[in-house]
């Protein structure tokens, strides 16, 4: 064999194992998880993974996660823009930890939907949203975790968050927004029961935070909506009625 022909052979030969490795590293832009599935997977409807931490790292920015089936999927920190969708019973249940922790991007969107977040009385915090452009928590239900069940301590001005039609119990907190002087926070909870929390329901804290809320009740909590340092909390359109907590009254419509 010509010294040309075993040039070519070669040249082949890499590309060939190029091509056999690009596939099992490329990330998709729907991946699939199942209570029967394996991390080890591809994520892949017809190969679902067992985790959500499992298919966030084979899911592209700007993806999705949807949920094939009812299970428990683990808690997962979130560095990207990315969809995490259920119509099934989609259990995040942890012990001691955080649940969800969202890290993004500072153009990075979030939207977690149909998510059933367990803290068994032991877990901190239900939701995290540490940095990022927005997070929108719909149709999701947060029960006893033993600091919030939504912590909005964003560091980037102008960052947003969205809670609608969305159920929190059983916390020390319900949704706590914390901002540092000077950044501006904005939280919108729409259609929601925060209920049982020990200490507040909704508190805006910080000189630039505000909490605007409609629809929503707030039960049995030792302060239903709080607001410090400067932040403001504000009832729109129909009534926010606050029923049997400590500082609560029915709102008027706005």
């Amino acid at each position: 064999m010509n010294k040309l022909a075993i040039s070519s052979a070669l040249l082949g030969g890499m590309v060939a194992a190029m091509l056999s490795v690009a596939p099992a590293s490329a990330q998709a832009t729907r991946t699939w998880v199942s209570g029967v599935g394996d991390d080890a997977n591809p994520c892949s409807r017809t190969a679902p993974c067992k985790t959500f931490a499992g298919a966030i790292s084979k899911t592209a920015g700007g993806g999705e996660i949807n949920v094939l089936d009812p299970g428990g999927f683990g808690g997962v920190t979130i560095t990207k823009s990315i969809t995490i969708r259920s119509t099934f019973e989609a259990g995040v249940l942890v012990s001691g930890t955080n649940a969800i922790i969202v890290q993004a991007g500072v153009n990075d969107n979030v939207i977690l939907q149909g998510l059933d977040i367990e803290g068994l009385g032991t877990g901190i915090n239900g939701i995290r949203f540490l940095t990022g452009k927005s997070l929108t928590v719909d149709h999701c239900w947060i029960n006893k975790f033993t600091s919030q069940g939504i912590d909005f301590s964003n560091s980037q001005n102008g960052a947003s968050l969205i809670v609608k039609d969305t159920v929190i119990t059983k916390n020390a907190g319900g949704i706590v927004v914390t901002g540092a002087s000077g950044i501006a926070l904005g939280a919108v909870v729409i259609n929601s029961v925060l209920d049982g929390q020990t200490g507040v329901g909704m508190q805006a804290n910080g000189n630039a935070t505000s909490i605007n809320y409609a629809n929503t009740t707030v039960t049995n909590t030792g302060v239903a909506v709080s607001t410090v340092n400067g932040g403001s909390a504000t009832s729109w359109g129909p009534s926010s009625m606050l029923i049997g907590a400590g500082a609560g009254t029915p709102q008027a419509f706005k």
